[in-house]
């Protein structure tokens, strides 16, 4: 029974990975960008939800209401006046850029709230959890975030599935000087992606905050859990990214009920094992050649 439930609370955790790593999966699969500073705008994010949850007495649901249009118009601007300018001078340029606004936001946070953990209170909502069966109990809470992650991985493929500004991101995706030649403005393209990028990690962010503790350090950790549930699934593949996430939150959980302290180390050992003998992932993307 132990191991059933491991099994369930990790597929409950990866579901919030999957939503975490979501994000990155869209900028790369649009614009080929590995964005560094991911795990910092998560954090970011957190940030925002717990001031206005203490300054204002509000619910944690007012917080999620104002800190996801904040980040998707954060994205913007960090895409129309950072990101795109990188993009003309190509090769690093971009991950550079990300690694700046890394290292800057995370200083930042690091001047204005201290080194001190924090985290966003949610009330009761924190220790409920129902019977499923006997000794087998699920928390409310992760089952929250599980669904949203998935409904939001779901809502993002849709998007890109049957929508024209959808459309317009895997046309420029394939071939952005043909796009351009369609009379489609790709810098638009890009900063509306990252916008929604963005608004996604801003909502892992947020939910993130209200499961745990975190720091202004702490980006570091969930970009390394966001770029292994990315690589696992495949690069710029949503579905993928879905089911790296489920897999590592399992690897994780899994590990943790062997020994307490194996928990991150098994799913980093799941991760070095599918780029060694998987490096596309379980489910990647075709990438046309440009």
């Amino acid at each position: 029974m132990q191991w059933i439930n491991a099994l369930i609370q990790g597929l409950l955790l990866g579901g919030l990975y999957a939503l975490l790593a979501s994000g990155l999966s869209l900028m790369f699969g649009v614009m080929r960008i590995v964005n560094l500073a991911h795990g910092t705008f998560a954090v970011l994010a957190a940030y925002l939800g717990l001031i206005i949850v203490q300054e204002f007495d509000v619910s944690p649901v007012i917080a999620i209401i104002v800190v996801v249009p904040v980040m998707a118009a954060l994205g913007y601007a960090v895409q129309r006046g950072l990101f795109n300018l990188s993009l003309k001078r190509g090769g690093l340029s971009p991950l550079l850029v990300a690694f700046g606004l890394a290292v800057v936001l995370t200083q930042g946070l690091q001047e204005v709230f201290s080194a001190d953990t924090q985290s966003i209170p949610i009330g009761a909502l924190a220790g409920e959890s129902f019977e499923i069966a006997g000794d087998l109990f699920i928390g409310v809470f992760p089952l929250i975030t599980f669904v949203i992650g998935v409904l939001v991985v779901l809502a993002l493929q849709v998007f890109l599935s049957k929508f024209a500004l959808g459309r317009a991101m895997r046309a420029a995706s394939d071939d952005s000087e043909a796009v351009t030649l369609m009379g489609i403005d790709n810098k638009q393209v890009y900063a509306l992606s990252t916008a929604i990028a963005f608004a996604t990690v801003g909502l892992a962010g947020l939910l993130i905050g209200m499961r745990t503790q975190f720091s202004p350090t702490f980006g570091d950790a969930i970009l390394i859990f966001a770029f292994e549930a990315v690589i696992i699934g495949g690069l710029g593949s949503l579905w993928g990214t879905l089911i790296g996430g489920l897999v590592l939150g399992c690897a994780q959980t899994i590990g943790a009920q062997i020994n307490p302290s194996y928990g991150v180390l098994a799913g980093h050992l799941v991760f070095l094992a599918i780029l060694a003998f998987r490096p596309s992932g379980l489910l990647p993307k075709v990438v046309s050649s440009r």
